[in-house]
């Protein structure tokens, strides 16, 4: 990679502008991870930034995680390698390139990661197919509702995680839709049919007190960012006790912790 480090508005500048790109050649990317938090969760930008996702850096962001569908596999090539002049490894594309892509930029600034059709990680977040899937919720990222799910899935979380969730938590609301609130009758659905999943994001809530409560004592968030925070995850936490299950979930919570619940997540070659 380059050494020339861009800002973080030269990022979201950047995946903007692919994003904006293929829409004008009617191919659907939506923007994941911390990039779609921070574009996501207005008025709470310099939260994000105070926290410091990455550490002693005033970089929050190193790449561009995007996710579209795989019918359009062939427009997302044709808009990045042709209109774009992104490159692919060769090796990359032959190993992995059916569920998924990864980009360089012309100049080594940046790499774009391009998902298909899920998040396939500790546990798999599904944006159904092209018409009816849960991509054209929102633009230009996924719904705040996925965003949350994508961070509270990681069963090995991380500390530059916890600080997205924190952010993302702080700037929404909870209600029954997906326009710009959390959408509880979504996460009921996704997290009542599957008890590993559930587990892990109820795991993942409690951490983020704890963590919220640390940043609280060192003054990177407020009483007011304190209170809110911890306020949603006990809701959170609240409405994941009481939800519906399925006989899938109770099926699996039966056997418990005594057998493994997630999936191991291999880095992919880059």
């Amino acid at each position: 990679m380059s050494s020339v480090k861009l800002s973080d508005e030269e990022i979201i500048s950047e995946a903007l502008r692919i994003i904006d790109l293929a829409e004008k050649k009617g191919v659907i990317l939506r923007l994941l991870g911390a990039l779609a938090i921070r574009i996501h969760s207005r008025g709470f930008e310099e939260l994000h930034k105070k926290l410091r996702r990455l550490g002693d850096t005033d970089s929050s962001f190193t790449d561009i995680d995007l996710i579209g569908y795989s019918s359009q596999r062939a427009g997302i090539r044709q808009l990045m390698e042709k209109d774009l002049s992104f490159k692919i490894p060769r090796q990359f594309l032959l190993l992995h390139g059916k569920e998924r892509l990864i980009y360089y930029h012309p100049q080594d600034l940046y790499y774009v990661d391009i998902f298909f059709d899920q998040l396939y990680f500790s546990h798999t977040l599904p944006f159904g197919k092209k018409g009816k899937g849960r991509l054209e919720l929102d633009n230009p990222t996924i719904t705040v509702t996925d965003l949350l799910l994508e961070k509270l899935q990681i069963h090995q979380i991380n500390e530059k995680d916890i600080k997205d969730v924190i952010v993302l938590l702080r700037g929404h609301e909870f209600g029954d839709n997906d326009i710009d609130t959390i959408n509880l009758q979504y996460m009921s659905v996704i997290l009542g049919d599957d008890w590993g999943f559930w587990m892990d994001v109820v795991e993942n809530l409690k951490k983020t007190i704890k963590y919220a409560e640390r940043y609280a004592v060192q003054s990177l968030i407020t009483k007011e960012d304190l209170d809110d925070v911890v306020c949603k995850c006990s809701r959170l936490l609240d409405f994941l006790e009481k939800c519906p299950k399925t006989k899938n979930w109770e099926r699996r919570a039966k056997i418990g912790v005594k057998e493994k619940y997630w999936r191991e997540v291999e880095e992919l070659y880059r």
